[in-house]
């Protein structure tokens, strides 16, 4: 099942991105990704070991941007590809079936390509212009992810990203995506995210679930 609802870490160092995942399962976040950028792998490696143990404590899923070894290392939930970050089909065939891997994604044609890929589930984005995230390719706003949800006529599992606020919400949820993907608002007030949730309609009660190797008898 994919979350409605993805925090995605962020920070300076790597205490500072514990301190945040602490703080976001706390505050009943149920499925995180740790994005640790310009860092060497190997802070990277000794992070997601101390978060895989905060995760673990409080039963929220940990997914690791980019590092796909890492993930399988630390026996994590799954990992986030960027477009330059690996085939997804590669990727599953190193970790197996069981971790979920999600990919990026800003046009109609690329969640085509990760579709095929079999990915469970995309991040489409940005939503607007972030400061968290560089290269970022074009904006896309509302009307565009209504337009791309109603074009591709999949039940994968598409989450908003860059630059959402809690405001977002109505306007996104009404395009027909499944769900968000969250980091300055939230870290900002992680006491936000009950209100997410509930807006979401929830991180458990509305979860949409995505089966990888769909039938034609499923469809």
């Amino acid at each position: 099942m994919i979350s409605k609802l993805h925090y995605i870490t962020q920070g300076d160092t790597a205490e500072q991105h514990l301190e945040y995942i602490q703080n976001a399962c706390s505050s009943g976040a149920d499925w995180i990704q740790l994005r640790m950028k310009n860092f060497d792998e190997a802070v990277v490696l000794e992070t997601a070991k101390k978060a895989r143990e905060i995760t673990m404590h409080f039963q929220t899923r940990l997914i690791i941007n980019d590092f796909f070894k890492i993930a399988k290392a630390v026996n994590a939930d799954g990992v986030h590809l960027g477009k330059d970050d690996g085939c997804p089909l590669e990727v599953r065939e190193y970790l197996g079936k069981w971790y979920r891997i999600g990919g990026t994604a800003n046009t109609l044609e690329d969640c085509k390509t990760l579709i095929d890929k079999k990915v469970d589930y995309i991040g489409l984005g940005p939503f607007r212009f972030t400061t968290t995230k560089s290269n970022l390719g074009p904006i896309l706003g509302t009307d565009a992810y209504q337009d791309i949800v109603n074009k591709l006529d999949s039940d994968m599992p598409i989450i908003a990203v860059g630059g959402i606020t809690l405001s977002d919400i109505p306007e996104l949820i009404s395009t027909g995506i499944h769900g968000v993907a969250v980091s300055t608002d939230i870290t900002k007030n992680f006491n936000t995210i009950s209100q997410f949730n509930t807006d979401l309609n929830g991180p458990s009660t509305q979860e949409q679930v995505y089966k990888m190797n769909k039938t034609d008898d499923d469809a």
